[in-house]
């Protein structure tokens, strides 16, 4: 991990998103923090651009990070974040959930989560309310189905690498009963084999509300950080869409690193 772009449109969640980013790379030697933001009129360039210079002198204050700024004219937020991750070769992007104007329109206009359909690279969404903890325990979501193929184990072992946290596997299934089946046990021991240096925990849950089975075992194990393999983006938009009549606890407080298989 050499780049890491955090996108700012200067709402709360987004400089929260930041400072999260900056926590999180502390001690993080040659690692660069990106602070990213694009304008659609160049009579705002000096305007930003000064504030992004500001908010990169404030986090640098508080925290030991190498950062620099990218401040550009850019019509679609997109498309310019994604032209930024592919010149800066970064490997991770960084976002809030919630933001005003362009960060909205990802999450909740009519280009919901587009910045993680690009594929461009992994990210990671650090919700609202959520406040940085070091990395210790780190849940890794399986549905145990052709693993070799579909897990991305390259990205997601050079971000264990960084912070070698305990990781738990989990995976939530109806019809699990006492013991695994014989597919289960194999797909299991390719994951162990995969990841061996982290000396993997598996948990498999018969519950038939995944979110919720998370969520309980987000709060019993203390789970710093969630690790998922986007095969579609139904996980996700179920994750970050908000109930009517309740919000999941979790999701207030564990951000999610989506990779994509």
């Amino acid at each position: 991990m050499h780049t890491v772009i955090v996108p700012v449109d200067f709402s709360e969640t987004s400089l929260h998103a930041a400072r999260y980013a900056a926590q999180m790379l502390v001690g993080q030697y040659g690692v660069t923090l990106l602070l990213y933001h694009c304008y659609k009129d160049e009579e705002e360039a000096g305007k930003t651009g000064k504030e992004l210079e500001k908010l990169k002198e404030e986090l640098m204050n508080e925290h030991i990070v190498k950062m620099e700024t990218l401040n550009h004219q850019e019509d679609d937020f997109v498309e310019g974040l994604e032209r930024a991750v592919r010149h800066r070769k970064a490997d991770l992007v960084i976002m809030g959930i919630r933001g005003k104007s362009a960060l909205a329109q990802v999450f909740f206009g009519s280009d919901t989560l587009k910045v993680l359909a690009t594929k461009v690279c992994p990210v990671l969404i650090v919700p609202e309310n959520a406040s940085f903890k070091p990395i210790k325990n780190v849940m890794l979501t399986s549905d145990f189905k052709q693993t070799f193929n579909t897990t991305p184990s390259a990205p997601i072992r050079d971000f264990l690498l960084r912070f070698q946290p305990q990781l738990h596997v989990v995976n939530v299934d109806q019809d699990h009963y006492v013991s695994l089946t014989s597919e289960y046990e194999e797909e299991k021991q390719n994951l162990r084999q995969m990841f061996r240096e982290f000396n993997p925990e598996f948990y498999f849950m018969r519950l038939f509300d995944v979110e919720q089975a998370i969520n309980l075992f987000a709060e019993d194990k203390r789970i710093d950080l969630i690790i998922t393999v986007q095969r579609n983006k139904s996980f996700i938009e179920r994750i970050f869409r908000r109930s009517r009549t309740e919000t999941l606890a979790y999701q207030s407080k564990v951000p999610i690193l989506a990779m994509h298989e």
